[in-house]
């Protein structure tokens, strides 16, 4: 079958930086609390054989590994997290749950603590309230005892969440953030029992008893905000899950989890059930939600012969699909596994803050010896020493710093997500943030790429479903666009087994009078030229002819723009970006997209290697260029620009090699990845600077003596609560250029 017009060609993806890493799990790790943790696990797997690639996930306490199944296996990067001191487990088991668990062991430890605190406090009130030289000394020591009787066990409980990491930590040989608070606890608690058993007055319990109180309050908000923050693929994941009716061939059917379903499977969707596989629409028709997918919000109506996508829902009436992929191998959990990379990802600005969170380790506890010898060479009691030290080994623990970027990333990213953008570079948002002229590409861009029939009003009925009895034989661009007009009617399609297709000209095939059907180029269809001339249409031609003596029907396609393609031009201009239109395409169809978006920069027939050197051309004026292409024959384009957008239909969405990956039909998340960018840098370097301000502030004051172990509690998880609360602002912030 003829065209009359020259799409783009469209190449191959290139293969992934790691061909031999043909296999990717992630895993849940439980201690996994700080930026040391992530550094020692990222180190501790990047020399084992058969690793290529290590992403460990603050935020979800997750760690997701690229490996080669012929080198080593899930087991043998479980082990080998298990000696460097982690508790680690494949999701895959069931493990999406404990995050739920583990805030329920917090409250119910911050609940002891809270409990034991109160009732220390009212057995101190009477020395707080400066009647303890009225009272009898054995009464006073008995006070103590009772308040020692509480405080240790509610410590040994309460204090658990810290006691446990820093132990697994040390038995190692390495350091993280529960070890100076572990000491801090365990100093201020033995103090308070060494002065108890003295008979001093100098006893600590409540401090001590309220400082686990604290602490836990910090460590719970702090982990309930970070899951807020989580983002979009871990809400994905629950997705993947559930249960479906699966149709067996002896005409019973059963309730099968998602994960037992595989490829062949018939699954019976009951109206306003969420699908659980990939695969094709076999009977009934029905509205499918595919705004997770697409990002689309009006429905999609599906038939029999249609595809739909787990996580999708069928919201009109019953289903029944056949199976082609389930599981782990659908589209969903691809972009599943697209989102928790991007979440992963460590651009400048993590691994500064990485670096930065790995001198603390030591300077922690350097600071709190200092401190400690310090006041004794001020001639302080030790007393008061360690009380100081305690105060500095709390105070200084890197939280704030370690998640001061990775929240806002996640956060970032997530609200991407909503939008219909999954970013999978590792410093994509931080160049982004850069771009200060944007160059689209036209066919499947700016345009859908996909043929529309705009004639289909001066068609009828019969001649459109005739026609369409041709076409489904074809994989032809022009063929199915006739189909889809055919099925948006509602009407059905013959199907005929007889149907011949000329490669070059078009389809056949002979019909009921014994002459010849024909579907395809004029020639082919032995169209007159006086029609020809006498036709209005389009460039982009086919026609039908059937039975001798009748006149052919002229079928006129158009590649339309995106709806919203004008609309985004203009706001990016409006924002002050410089906007141009690099194309392959012939030049009448590339001058009249432009015309159409208000794009006065264009350029039209150029060739890959043509495309990469006015990129250049623009880099050498100082620009900072985002490309937007398809991402397949625009491959080198997008590779030499300084970011990079591709739009791309669900099925391709695995295959774009891109900084980000647009869905649906829409390029407005064009403009909303910029502004969420440019946001995103913004809130680092804020989260730069409160966790900077915090350090330079109160480390000074602790080591001074200014600061109590309980205030040094307080302080030390408002400073991680603030960086991530601040990171959850980008998830609602109203954004604009």
């Amino acid at each position: 079958m003829a065209l009359a017009i020259d799409l783009d060609t469209r190449a191959i993806p290139a293969e992934p930086h790691h061909a031999a890493a043909t296999e990717r799990v992630t895993l849940a790790v439980e201690n996994l609390n700080c930026g040391g943790c992530m550094r020692k696990i990222e180190r501790t797997l990047d020399g084992a054989p058969g690793i290529a690639n290590v992403r460990a996930n603050l935020s979800a306490k997750r760690v997701s590994v690229a490996f080669d199944p012929r080198r080593t296996g899930t087991e043998a990067i479980i082990a080998s997290l298990a000696a460097a001191g982690f508790r680690a487990a494949d999701l895959a088991t069931g493990t999406t749950g404990d995050a739920d668990s583990a805030d329920r062991d917090l409250l119910r430890r911050l609940a002891v603590a809270g409990f034991a605190a109160a009732n220390i406090m009212l057995l101190s009130v009477s020395v707080w309230a400066g009647l303890a030289s009225d009272m009898d000394m054995e009464i006073q020591s008995l006070f103590h005892w009772l308040s020692a009787l509480i405080a240790l066990p509610t410590i040994g409980y309460s204090g658990q969440p810290f006691f446990r990491s820093a132990l697994a930590a040390l038995k190692v040989w390495r350091l993280n953030m529960d070890v100076p608070i572990s000491l801090a606890l365990l100093l201020a608690t033995a103090m308070s029992l060494a002065q108890t058993i003295r008979g001093t007055e100098q006893v600590y319990f409540d401090a001590s008893v309220s400082l686990v109180f604290f602490l836990l309050i910090g460590r719970y908000l702090d982990q309930s905000l970070r899951s807020r923050a989580k983002g979009a693929a871990q809400n994905l994941l629950g997705l993947k899950s559930g249960w479906a009716t699966v149709l067996n061939d002896d005409g019973t059917s059963e309730r099968l989890p998602a994960r037992a379903l595989m490829p062949g499977m018939r699954v019976l969707v009951p109206a306003g059930e969420r699908i659980t596989v990939d695969g094709r629409v076999v009977s009934g028709s029905s509205d499918i939600d595919e705004q997770l997918i697409t990002g689309e919000t009006l429905p999609r109506t599906v038939r029999a012969g249609d595809t739909v996508y787990a996580g999708t829902v069928a919201l009109t009436a019953p289903v029944e699909i056949e199976a082609t992929a389930a599981d782990d191998a659908t589209l969903i959990a691809e972009i599943g596994r697209l989102m928790e990379t991007a979440e992963q990802n460590k651009g400048r600005y993590v691994r500064l803050a990485d670096k930065a969170a790995g001198l603390y380790a030591p300077l922690v506890h350097a600071l709190g010896f200092a401190t400690f010898l310090g006041w004794l060479a001020l001639g302080a009691g030790w007393e008061t020493a360690l009380t100081t030290a305690i105060s500095v080994l709390i105070i200084t623990c890197p939280c704030a710093l370690a998640l001061a970027v990775p929240a806002v990333q996640v956060a970032a990213t997530s609200r991407l997500f909503k939008h219909g953008v999954i970013m999978t570079a590792a410093d994509g948002l931080e160049r982004l943030a850069e771009v200060d002229t944007i160059v689209f590409d036209k066919t499947g861009t700016l345009t859908r790429g996909e043929p529309e029939l705009t004639n289909s009003a001066e068609i009828g009925d019969d001649t459109l479903a005739a026609a369409a009895s041709l076409a489904v034989a074809s994989r032809h661009p022009y063929a199915q666009a006739v189909v889809r007009e055919v099925r948006e009617r509602g009407l059905d399609v013959p199907s005929f087994k007889n149907v011949a297709e000329t490669p070059g000209a078009g389809l056949s095939r002979p019909d009921d009078s014994g002459a010849e059907a024909r579907l395809g180029s004029a020639e082919w269809c032995r169209v007159a030229a006086s029609t020809l001339m006498s036709d209005a249409a389009s460039e982009a031609s086919l026609y039908f002819v059937s039975g001798t003596g009748r006149p052919a029907v002229a079928f006129h396609f158009t590649d339309a723009l995106r709806p919203d393609a004008a609309e985004t031009v203009a706001r990016a201009q409006r924002a002050g970006l410089d906007i141009a239109l690099l194309s392959g395409d012939r030049e009448a169809a590339v001058r009249t997209a432009a015309e159409a978006t208000g794009i006065a920069r264009w350029l039209a027939g150029r060739k890959p290697h043509e495309k990469i050197a006015e990129l250049e051309k623009m880099k050498a004026e100082g620009r900072r260029v985002l490309m937007v292409g398809d991402g397949l024959n625009d491959a080198p384009a997008l590779a030499a620009a300084h970011a990079s957008l591709s739009p791309a239909s669900a099925a391709e969405v695995s295959q774009i090699a891109s900084d980000g990956i647009i869905q649906g039909n829409r390029l407005g998340p064009v403009i909303e990845t910029i502004a969420v960018a440019r946001r995103n840098r913004r809130m680092a370097l804020e989260n730069f600077a409160i966790a900077a301000a915090y350090n330079a502030i109160c480390i000074p004051l602790a080591m001074a003596g200014f600061v109590t172990p309980l205030i040094a509690a307080i302080a030390m998880s408002a400073s991680s609560i603030i960086v991530t609360a601040n990171a959850l602002r980008l998830t609602t912030a109203r954004l604009k250029l």
